[in-house]
């Protein structure tokens, strides 16, 4: 008997709106980033955690009831950590139905000669990944490449660069690979990873962790998570300004002169748009969780 068949009859109910939740989300941001297309086919990043086999679930789901026609194909990177069961992956694959290419690269010879004891390993273990994935998507004849970041590690990223790297970034929903060459998209873009942890533990995956470097996690980055962990528990609602903050920027109200044009800015007889409003008090809207728990079907095409 499954986990959630295992359930009282108030726990599935929370499930299934949880369930919804993330679909929902899933299916927005497909539809508000143009993700997938006619024709697509995905490779969906495995890596054997919480992210990516919700990530793989939620696309099998969307792909059955979508208008247009797109394959799936996962693939997992297996990096040759010590005591990494191989055997998990292709197992859970096979007993769903999914068409699955396991890469056996040895990058964690690499990355413990390259990194020197004691210093996180994610920098490099990231990059050495990504090109291996890439060169993967070529072959395989993916047209878009799906990555398992959820949305707080989309602000999380914003933050470090901010604190860091004295820049202004984060992780987009769907961006382009440095040579040209690849389409990475981020579905679980609007999705929680409290939801999806969550979601991961009722459903069962069989998760494996990442021996090389999850005892080690990266300090900053956690120093980050914790900050906004402890914000959202002191002042709920807002994570969701922070993310819709994402969406809504102003580039008069910064200061990039590459982004807007500060230099030839001059005063005029008519109103301007997002002119400075003096002393009038801005608003302020709370954001609110949504309490429309129906599935929305979003339209692919």
């Amino acid at each position: 008997m499954s986990q959630i068949e295992a359930l009282s009859a108030k726990q599935k109910y929370s499930f299934n709106k949880l369930q919804k939740r993330l679909r929902r989300g899933v299916g927005q941001a497909i539809a508000d980033f143009n993700m997938i297309e006619e024709g697509d086919k995905v490779m969906v990043c495995l890596s054997g955690g919480k992210d990516s086999y919700t990530m793989l679930d939620i696309l099998l789901f969307l792909r059955r009831l979508a208008p247009i026609h797109f394959d799936i194909i996962a693939v997992n990177l297996d990096q040759k950590q010590p005591g990494f069961p191989e055997h998990v992956l292709p197992e859970y694959l096979e007993t769903i139905g999914v068409e699955y290419k396991i890469v056996e690269e040895d990058t964690y010879s690499i990355v413990v000669d390259k990194v020197p004891e004691g210093k996180t390993t994610c920098s490099l273990c990231s990059r050495l990944r990504r090109g291996i994935l890439y060169r993967t998507a070529t072959e395989l004849g993916a047209t878009k490449i799906a990555l398992g970041h959820h949305r707080d590690d989309m602000l999380e990223t914003l933050f470090l660069n901010m604190f860091y790297g004295g820049k202004l970034k984060a992780m987009p929903p769907k961006l382009v690979s440095d040579d040209g060459q690849q389409m990475v998209i981020r579905p679980l873009a609007y999705c929680t990873e409290k939801d999806i942890a969550r979601y991961s533990e009722l459903v069962g995956f069989p998760i494996i962790p990442c021996n090389l470097c999850g005892s080690q996690e990266n300090l900053q980055r956690k120093a980050i998570k914790g900050m906004l962990q402890d914000w959202q528990k002191r002042f709920p609602g807002r994570i969701e300004s922070m993310a819709k903050s994402l969406q809504n920027v102003v580039p008069s109200h910064l200061a990039d002169s590459q982004l807007f044009d500060f230099k030839t800015l001059a005063t005029q007889d008519t109103p301007y748009q997002d002119g400075d409003t003096a002393f009038d008090q801005p608003e302020i809207n709370a954001s609110q969780p949504s309490k429309d728990e129906t599935v929305q079907i979003i339209n692919l095409g």
